[in-house]
């Protein structure tokens, strides 16, 4: 709600939209299956084609979560009883798992379109997937690790896009057509894929 909105506006923009309200529930709960936040045993990560195993192993002499990975498997080890810090190591291992992934990957691109920029940050933003500063710094979201490999190229691409138009202008949506001719639904799907998101991250 806009700041300053009293509460009985509110309470009355409920109850006169109460029926739509309920409607939009049932129609969420079934697009949308209930996650578990349980830690995950397994990680599918679908943008690289790779899933991990993930194996815990209490050391109470640490005072902190750590990780290593060894091949497919993802050992996180320490007070594993703090899932807080058990999430925190996984997220930590998903960021460098993303740079070694993604950023190649971005340079790929960037080459073979003659599409420069200057620096990558990898982050995990909760309302994009990337963004490009307009000093040449792309920042990009390392959840892209959970969505389809057609989507995680096609927001590489939109971002290097703006290299060229800082904007969403008619000349910006030409260029990426040129680039990636079905962007429109890999728009939209990019738009819809947080749901690829497991619930024990933390995005949402």
């Amino acid at each position: 709600m806009p700041r300053r909105t009293g509460a009985n506006t509110v309470e009355a923009f409920v109850t006169e939209h109460r029926e739509w309200i309920n409607r939009s529930l049932e129609s969420f709960a079934v697009k949308y299956e209930p996650e578990s936040c349980a830690l995950p045993n397994r990680i599918g990560l679908p943008g690289i084609g790779r899933t991990f195993v993930v194996a815990y192993r209490s050391d109470t002499s640490l005072k902190t979560v750590r990780y290593r990975e060894s091949g497919d498997t993802v050992i996180v080890y320490g007070p594993i009883r703090d899932e807080e810090q058990c999430v925190k190591a996984l997220r930590r291992w998903l960021s460098g798992l993303a740079r070694r992934e993604l950023v190649p990957q971005l340079r790929r691109l960037s080459m073979q379109f003659d599409l420069p920029y200057k620096k990558t940050q990898i982050r995990a933003q909760r309302t994009c997937w990337g963004s490009r500063s307009s000093s040449g710094t792309i920042s990009i979201n390392l959840c892209l690790l959970f969505v389809e490999p057609r989507v995680l190229r096609y927001l590489l691409i939109h971002e290097l896009c703006h290299g060229r138009h800082m904007n969403h202008s008619q000349r910006f949506w030409q260029l990426v057509g040129r680039l990636e001719s079905d962007y429109r639904r890999l728009d939209k799907a990019l738009g819809e894929s947080w749901r690829c998101v497991p619930g024990w991250f933390g995005i949402y």
